[in-house]
Formats: structure tokens, C-alpha cells, sequence
């Protein structure tokens, strides 16, 4: 349990997508950009939703790490061969 001494854990956000210019596609995470879970709000909802949760906004470089690391979970290391 959080008492008041406990900062809150760090939330972040990374923008994948838009649809039909209404919505935004992001990847939200609490703590650890690596676990995310997927989400699609109305713009203003989603603005709305960064301020609440004081979001930090993933850079280019960051995402490229993170997708790189999937890909390695998924398809192996790179260069190494079974």
C-alpha cells in the first residue's frame, strides 16, 4: 500500500496511431516502459487522461530500444543462429 512518503511510480505513454482523426492509439505503462498495455481514446480524452496520470512521453530513441528488445524475445538475438 502507498502511504503519503511513497512518490507515485512513473506512468509513460507512446503514440502509435490515430484513427480516422478522432482517436489516438497508445501504448500506456506504469513504471516500466517495457509492459505496456494498448489503448485508443478521443483526442481530448486522451490529453485528459496524460495529465491525470502526469505521463511522460516516450522519445523516438526510447521506443526503438523497447521494440528492439521485443524483437529479440521474439525472434531471438540477432546473429545467433539455432
Amino acid at each position: 500500500m502507498l502511504n503519503d512518503a511513497t512518490p507515485p511510480p512513473v506512468c509513460f505513454v507512446h503514440v502509435t496511431g490515430t484513427q480516422n482523426n478522432k482517436f489516438v492509439e497508445f501504448e500506456f505503462s506504469i513504471g516500466d516502459p517495457d509492459l505496456s498495455v494498448e489503448l485508443i481514446m478521443p483526442f481530448d480524452a486522451f490529453e485528459e487522461f496524460c495529465t491525470q496520470h502526469n505521463v511522460q512521453k516516450l522519445s523516438a530513441s526510447e521506443q526503438a530500444k523497447i521494440e528492439f528488445d521485443r524483437m529479440k524475445w521474439r525472434y531471438g538475438q540477432p546473429g545467433i543462429k539455432e
